[in-house]
């Protein structure tokens, strides 16, 4: 099975661009105020407009208001909704949308029943992402976890945390992932997509 790629933080057009031209499965807006890589609405909603059709465009929110994720959905162009902080199932559902839940993996004793028992929670999720922060707190720390602590879940797997091109095909022998998830890994600064990186990253999750 080919491996899918999210490349997230996607601050620019001209990031944007580039990445789909690499082969990007799927982008990540964030709006995440504290995040170094916080987008407005305005700036959301151009990135988007130019994202051709088969990339999906993901709305990345943690712990954020509904009003404010539904101001969002009227104004930028989503495909899919990422909620990154500790939001209810019953949350998630209420914009009916397409949604995949991120699970912090620093700090379970045992991450495999912490998973399934996630997976059974967020049953209505298409995905699960196992980031390399611990549960409650934000991603994007640029850290990775026990790859090996995963076991099986019914529940697509989209593995983040601290990938770059020198570790992601070791994480994907591993893991087995439905998809990864990169930002840090293939900057040249917070919010800078660096195009070598991520030709180098795409060129080791497909071979």
């Amino acid at each position: 099975m080919r491996t899918r790629v999210k490349i997230c933080g996607i601050t620019s057009c001209t990031d944007a661009q580039m990445v789909v031209d690499a082969g990007a499965d799927a982008i990540g807006l964030v709006f995440y105020e504290k995040s170094p890589r916080f987008i407005s609405h305005s700036q959301a909603a151009k990135i988007s407009q130019l994202i051709p059709a088969f990339v999906s465009r993901v709305a990345l929110f943690k712990d954020a208001d509904r009003q404010f994720i539904q101001t969002v959905l009227q104004r930028v162009e989503i495909d899919l909704i990422q909620f990154h902080g500790s939001e209810t199932v019953d949350f998630c559902e209420q914009f009916e949308r397409p949604y995949i839940k991120a699970l912090g993996m620093k700090g379970p004793e045992n991450n495999v029943n912490y998973l399934l028992a996630s997976a059974e929670q967020y049953h209505s999720a298409k995905a699960l992402l196992l980031d390399g922060h611990a549960p409650g707190q934000a991603g994007g720390t640029g850290e990775t976890f026990d790859w090996s602590s995963i076991g099986e879940v019914e529940k697509p797997v989209v593995l983040a945390g601290g990938l770059t091109a020198d570790n992601v095909k070791k994480a994907i022998e591993i893991v087995r992932p439905f998809a990864v998830d990169v930002s840090s890994g293939v900057e040249s600064s917070p919010g800078k997509k660096d195009e070598e990186k991520v030709a180098r990253f795409m060129r080791q999750v497909s071979e």
